[in-house]
This record gives structure tokens, C-alpha cells and sequence, in this order.
């Protein structure tokens, strides 16, 4: 699974159950009921029209975040994923969290402190955001650890997968770890005493540290009381015990348990009255001044810097901690008890994510899948000639990601071949696109590569790729200030027949492998010329300088992607009015702008059927009588992430995009983004068949509530319906099996 299960968010005691997998209703978002009651109201009185910009008819970004998350957190209940994926759901939703607390409510806080509270669409303002946010993250986290402890947990000790505590060490144990910390641990960690001479420590963001309370003088009569322990980095938070210790099943301890067994060994004829774990999450968005910034790179990797050590969000605690020790931190930390969170275990749970590489259990994971290759794309076969016969349609990671990743090779290596372009906003660590296209650029073609270093977590590695593509004689560029290059693209010039031709890539997600397995994303590869030949424009645009460019079938923001997705809508508005066949049906990850939100509304008021299948966060409220009746929206939450975008407008000649960009105000005004039509009528079928497969799903699927609530649809019983994802791998990869 991946981190980003990103993997680009209840007011009762606990989750809902029905986020368990069973059918029971959903606690609504607060705040929501009202609004559609007063909605409802005004509907039933005739001729009193309906305020699509009142607040009522809109849900708060954050807290629809925080409703997917909760999706998420519940695959770590469900008896129908392998144990293993169970416990990685969990951890998923822990890595979710924490990027939650460093980015948006980071940005939350920073809006209170400089007196900037500005209320969205939904009309709350940052402070009553907040404290509904500690309310519900609180709840969930108690929930988070009852999973881990009463069901996983036990679950793996069942399969003779252990985690032992310090009271469950035997004598064996007990004397190897004592080794183990003595030749590991101790040699590594600086133990910090706090008196006038050592101030409070700047810890790392997320980084493991203990807090302790100590009894008597040390060797220079100091008697402070306090000391802080870091782990560093460099050491591993879950060891696995070796077989001649233990060698029924597999065992493994925490480093915090170690250390917690060992802590006075720092601090010689003191005793340790407390030692707790804590650990602080802390505001991780960079910002850089478009006028002050003259090189990216640089600013950046002084703002990477920057980043570990922001201003705190969260301060996570050992469930026994006392109070005296937890004021002390958020003293420290200029944090309130709203940001403390008490936590029954590890308060680092995402790095027994390490987990996966040190078992060797197959049995308790998904089952494995090769992807498929369509015939024309197999290794071997000359990608030219493939794409030149016809269009070809990918869907990862269904189908392998792989085909790109030969097509550059094979253009680095094509005599004919002149230049290549490409954009790149993810990808993976030693990337082979990088590779290819530096081999490309060394045997003399033109390469030119648009990285976008600020994607949030990833600029580290960009600079580095960058750099790497620079040496091998590539023009790199790094997008344009203000506007970060979300545009997934591919252009490769090749001589025919003593012509220049053009051939092009276009996909939904990011030009990296390995996600490319978890994600799900379509790819069109095309030599079609008018769709080349905008991409070249697009390319023209992000590297060079001059006025807009129109593209003659794509569709670009900032210019005019959100214009036209308006245009869109109000034609199927128009033809609902007229009797005229009109349908929406959209795929997305999040669904924000408030513009794009009244245009869905006032279209499914003049009777527009419009499904939208959306997998985080939705500010629209369906299911409102007189605004909303024709609006369904559904959430699948699965094997794999689901994030390729799509947008499909039937009106008197359908039109369907595939596009990088969601339907969000910072994808439609502040980004570069392409949407790229498909124009072969058979691809779209294609894609409209597999759409509705999302849309008839039964097993992994969420329908959104009027009030915010999710309730999860179940299968009738007696069906041996299986899950959208499990049905396109049996379709379209290589190894065909039944499993949701």
C-alpha cells in the first residue's frame, strides 16, 4: 500500500457502523442537518426559488476529507481483505493523518493566527473547523488503537505473527535485548538533560522521543528533574527477534520497548521516576514568494530544511502519561489540550509499515496479479508502429505501466527520433524514465523536462532528478511561479519517410512505477495530429514565454478548463430543458469548487441525471429535494487507490476527457492541467462500460448522504457479485483469480 492511499480527510463514541461494513446509518457531519432541513423547507413552497450560493448547500472540505479517511480506517475491520492489507489500511490511515495535521489544519491554525479567518462555501470559519476536527480525530483514534490492539493484534498472533511488550518478554529475551540496546541503541542516542545550559530541544517533525522524569544530582550537581530522549532516525522502530530466541513464528519488539527497559542506562545512579513516549507533528507546507524567489531549487531546498522543524500541530503522548509531563510539552510546543492526543501503543504507528519486508506471508496479503499488455504493446514490438495502427487506452494498474516506460527507451535509442518532452511531478525513487530520457538526451536527442519541484513530499527527489537530468544534457525547467505543473505528458518528434511526426502520451496519474501498481489511471498513447500538436502547444507554453495558447481539442487550466467544464454543464442543463437526453457522469478524487458545485445543481434541477464517482472529498450535498434529487455520489475504497479523472457530457455528441486535474479551485485556477478528449468512439465505450461498473458495485462502494454521512451499500444477498477492481483484474491483467 501506499503512502500516499493519499496512498494529491462523528460526533458519536464511535465510528459509525456502518463504515464497519454493515448497513447502519452514518453519523452526519455537524452542522449539515439544518442546512438541508431549511433547504427542503423552501423547496415545498412554490415558486420560492432556491439560493445556490447559500451555505446550507455546501459541506466543509476538511471535514469530507476527514469522512474519507474514516473509509479508510474501516477496511482495517474488514473479514473480506487479508489480514495483513488489514493492518496496512490502519497504518494508511495513520500516514493520512498525520499529512491532514501538517498541511490543512497547519494552514487552519496559521489562518487564526494571522487573523485571516475566512469562511469557505460551507460558511464555517477556521476555529469552529478546528475544534470539530479535534472532536472527531479523537474519537477515530480511539477507535484506531481498539482495531490494532482487540482485533489485529490478536488476529496475528493467531498466525503466529507476535508483537511483544516488555511484560511478555522471557528470560531469553529479556538478556538479548539488553545486548541488542547495549550495541544498537546506546551508542547512537544522545540522552538530553534540560537545564539552563540545555535548553528545550528543536525535534524533528514526527520523529519518536521520550520524556523523562528523573530523581537526583548527576555528576555536576544538576537536579533539573527532566530529560529528553530522541531516536534517531537511523534506528529501526520494529526488530525482529531471531529464531535462536524465539523460533515459533515470527516475533517482533519495539524500540520503544527496548528503550523504555534500558532508559536509565542513560543517566547512571539516577533513578527514572516517568518515561513516556511523544512524539509532534508539525506544519509541513512550504512557501516561497514568487516575487523574492530567483532560483526554485534553491529556495526550495532551504525551505526542505525549514520543513522538519515548523511550527507544531499535534503532540502525540503514551496513554499513561502524566499530567505534569503532558503541560510541560505543550508549553513547549505553544500547543493547547485541544492538540493533545493520548494513544494506547506506539505513537509512531506508520513505521511498522517496515512490516511488509520483514514476513513472508503471502497467504495474508492480496493475492498477486501480473498486469496485462495489449498484443501491439508487448516488449518487443516497435511502439511506433502500435500507436501509429491505433490509439491504444491503458488502465493501471490493471494494465502495466510498463509500455511507457519502453517507449522512451525505444525513442532514446531511435535513430529517427529528434526530441522529447515530458513532464514529471512523481515519480519513483531510481526512476527509469529518468534513466531513459538522460540515456536519450547523451545520444543526442533534444530532451526538455518539465519538473515540478514543489509536489508536496516529493521535492527532495525532484531536485536530485533535476540534477541528474541536467549532467546528461537535458533541458529541465521547472514549471512556472504560482502555478504548480500538475499536467501529465508525453511528446516524442520522430522523422518518417522524411517528415516530422508526432507522437504523444496523456494520462490521469503520475509517470511512476510503482504507484502506477496501487493506482488506478488511464493512459492514451496517440499520434493523432491535432491532439499532438496541442500537446507541442501546451509544451510551448510551459517552457517558453508569450501570450496564451489555444489548444485546438485539449482543454488547459488555468485558461480554460473551468470555463469550459461550465459550458459543459449548462449544455446538459440546456438539452434537459428542451426533452433532450442529458447525463453527466464524472470520476474523480475531489469534487471543491463552489462555481462548478451551483452549475451541478442548477443542471439537476432542470432534470440532468448526473452520477459522480468520487473517492475523497465532496463539498456537494446530494439528495436535496428541489436541488439535488438528481445527483448521486458514490465512494469506492478498495485494493487500490482510485484516482484517474474523467468527465463524460452526453448533450447531442457526447464527449468524454480523461484529465489530471480534479474538480477543486487550486486544479482549475492555480495549476497547469490538461484535459485531453477521447476521440475514438470505441476507447470511450470502453470507458463508459468501466465506469459503470464503478457506478453498479456493490461490495467496496460509499453513497453520500445529504447530511455528509457516507452509507455503504451491500450486496444482496445470495449474489456473487465481486468488486469493481477484482472485476477489471480478471478482465484485463494476466493472472485471473477471485478475490475482492
Amino acid at each position: 500500500m501506499s503512502k500516499a492511499f493519499d496512498l494529491e480527510e462523528d460526533n458519536s463514541q464511535e465510528i459509525p457502523s456502518n463504515h464497519a461494513g454493515s448497513e447502519g446509518d452514518a453519523a452526519p457531519v455537524a452542522g449539515a442537518s439544518t442546512a438541508i432541513n431549511d433547504a427542503n423547507t423552501e423547496a415545498d413552497v412554490p415558486n420560492l426559488p432556491i439560493d445556490l450560493n447559500s451555505s446550507d448547500l455546501y459541506l466543509n472540505r476538511e471535514l469530507s476529507y476527514f469522512q474519507f479517511n474514516l473509509r479508510v480506517l474501516e477496511q482495517a475491520r474488514n473479514p473480506r481483505h487479508p489480514l495483513m492489507e488489514r493492518l496496512m489500511f490502519l497504518l494508511i490511515f495513520s500516514s493520512n493523518l498525520d499529512e491532514f495535521y501538517e498541511i490543512r489544519v497547519s494552514g487552519l491554525k496559521k489562518q487564526m493566527e494571522f487573523g485571516r479567518q475566512r469562511p469557505g462555501a460551507d460558511g464555517k470559519y477556521p476555529d469552529e473547523i478546528l475544534k470539530e476536527i479535534n472532536q472527531q480525530v479523537r474519537i477515530a483514534v480511539q477507535q484506531q488503537y481498539r482495531i490494532l490492539n482487540e482485533e489485529l493484534f490478536p488476529s496475528l498472533a493467531e498466525q503466529n505473527i507476535r508483537f511483544l511488550y516488555r511484560h511478555e518478554w522471557n528470560k531469553e529475551l529479556t538478556v538479548w535485548a539488553r545486548e541488542y540496546f547495549r550495541d544498537e541503541v546506546l551508542p547512537v542516542i544522545s540522552p538530553l538533560g534540560l537545564d539552563p545550559a540545555h535548553p528545550f530541544p528543536r525535534l524533528v517533525n514526527k520523529s519518536l522521543n521520550f520524556i523523562l522524569s528523573l530523581e537526583g544530582k548527576d555528576a555536576f550537581g544538576r537536579d533539573s528533574g527532566l530529560a529528553i530522549v530522541p531516536a534517531p532516525r537511523s534506528l529501526p522502530r520494529l526488530i525482529k527477534v531471531p529464531t535462536s530466541i524465539m523460533p515459533d513464528g515470527d516475533n517482533f519488539i519495539f524500540l520503544s520497548s527496548i528503550i523504555h527497559a534500558h532508559v536509565e542506562e542513560f543517566f547512571p545512579g539516577m533513578r527514572v521516576k516517568e518515561c513516556h513516549q511523544f512524539r509532534v507533528t508539525r506544519n509541513s507546507d512550504l512557501e516561497m514568494s514568487n516575487i523574492e524567489v530567483q532560483d526554485v531549487a534553491s529556495a526550495l531546498q532551504g525551505e526542505l530544511h525549514m520543513r522538519r522543524f515548523g511550527t507544531a500541530a499535534k503532540l502525540e503522548v503514551g496513554a499513561g502519561c502524566p499530567r505534569e509531563l503532558t503541560d510541560f510539552l505543550l508549553q513547549r510546543f505553544n500547543l493547547t489540550e485541544d492538540d493533545l492526543f493520548r494513544l494506547d501503543g506506539p505513537v509512531n504507528l506508520q513505521r511498522l509499515m517496515t512490516l511488509t519486508s520483514m514476513l513472508n506471508r503471502p497467504d495474508l496479503s492480496f493475492p498477486t496479479f501480473t498486469p496485462g499488455t495489449p498484443a501491439a504493446l508487448e516488449e518487443g514490438n516497435c511502439m511506433f508502429t502500435a500507436v501509429t495502427k491505433e490509439d491504444q487506452l491503458l488502465l493501471h494498474p490493471f494494465q502495466s505501466f510498463m509500455p511507457i516506460i519502453d517507449w522512451v527507451r525505444q525513442a532514446a535509442k531511435d535513430a529517427g527520433v529528434l526530441s522529447i518532452k515530458q513532464t514529471l511531478y512523481r515519480t519513483n525513487e531510481s526512476s527509469e524514465l529518468v534513466e531513459a530520457l538522460s540515456e536519450a538526451a547523451r545520444n543526442g536527442k533534444e530532451v526538455t523536462v518539465v519538473i515540478e519541484l514543489r509536489a508536496r513530499f516529493d521535492e527532495k527527489e525532484n531536485i536530485q532528478f533535476a540534477s541528474k537530468l541536467q549532467e546528461a544534457g537535458a533541458v529541465v525547467v521547472y514549471g512556472v511561479m504560482g502555478y504548480k505543473t500538475h499536467a501529465k505528458m508525453l511528446l516524442i518528434v520522430r522523422r518518417e519517410g522524411g517528415k516530422l511526426k508526432r507522437y504523444a502520451h496523456l494520462g490521469t496519474g503520475n509517470y511512476h512505477r510503482k504507484t502506477s501498481l496501487v493506482y488506478t489511471d488511464y493512459g492514451l498513447l496517440t499520434c493523432d495530429e491535432v491532439m499532438c500538436a496541442d500537446v507541442h502547444k501546451v509544451f510551448q507554453q510551459i517552457t517558453g514565454m508569450g501570450k496564451r495558447i489555444v489548444p485546438e481539442v485539449m482543454i488547459h487550466a488555468p485558461f480554460r478548463l473551468k470555463k469550459s467544464l461550465i459550458r459543459f454543464i449548462q449544455q446538459e442543463k440546456s438539452a434537459a430543458q428542451e426533452g433532450r437526453p442529458a447525463r453527466i457522469l464524472a470520476k474523480m478524487n475531489s469534487l471543491t469548487d463552489p462555481d462548478i458545485i451551483r452549475e451541478l445543481y442548477s443542471a439537476a434541477q432542470s432534470g440532468v441525471k448526473i452520477d459522480l464517482i468520487i473517492r475523497g472529498i465532496c463539498c456537494l450535498k446530494p439528495g436535496i429535494a428541489g436541488v439535488s434529487e438528481n445527483i448521486r455520489v458514490v465512494s469506492i475504497i478498495g485494493r487500490f487507490l482510485e484516482h484517474s479523472r474523467v468527465y463524460y457530457f452526453e448533450n447531442n455528441t457526447p464527449q468524454l476527457y480523461c484529465a489530471s486535474a480534479d474538480w477543486m479551485e487550486r486544479n482549475l485556477m492555480h495549476r497547469i492541467e490538461v484535459a485531453f478528449p477521447i476521440l475514438k468512439k470505441k476507447l470511450m465505450n470502453r470507458i463508459l462500460e468501466e465506469l459503470q461498473m464503478y457506478l453498479d458495485d456493490h461490495c467496496q462502494s460509499w453513497d453520500l448522504q445529504s447530511d455528509g454521512s457516507y452509507i455503504r451499500n451491500v450486496l444482496p444477498e445470495g449474489s456473487n457479485t465481486e468488486q469493481v477492481q477484482t472485476r477489471l483484474l480478471n478482465q484485463l491483467a494476466t493472472v485471473r483469480y477471485s478475490s475482492v
